[in-house]
């Protein structure tokens, strides 16, 4: 078995929508997916928190970015 590099760069999500059982797999090309602490042997998130992380956003620090004020 060849050893396997933890970069924290690869998340995969196993979802089950009562069907059947999809996996979806996302890696970030810069960064890595920032995870909180683990409680009693678990992580616990949010949907937003996932939103972030998927994103490539540090779900601790949100940059908010320029929206414009008038869309044309």
């Amino acid at each position: 078995m060849p050893n396997e590099v933890r970069c924290g760069d690869l998340i995969k999500i196993l979802w089950h929508d009562g069907l059947g059982m999809s996996l979806y797999a996302k890696r970030l090309e810069r960064g890595r997916f920032l995870w909180p602490a683990a409680t009693d042997g678990t992580v616990s998130i949010s949907s937003a928190q996932l939103a972030y992380m998927l994103d490539g956003i540090d779900w601790r620090n949100p940059q908010h970015t320029y929206r414009p004020q008038i869309a044309g």
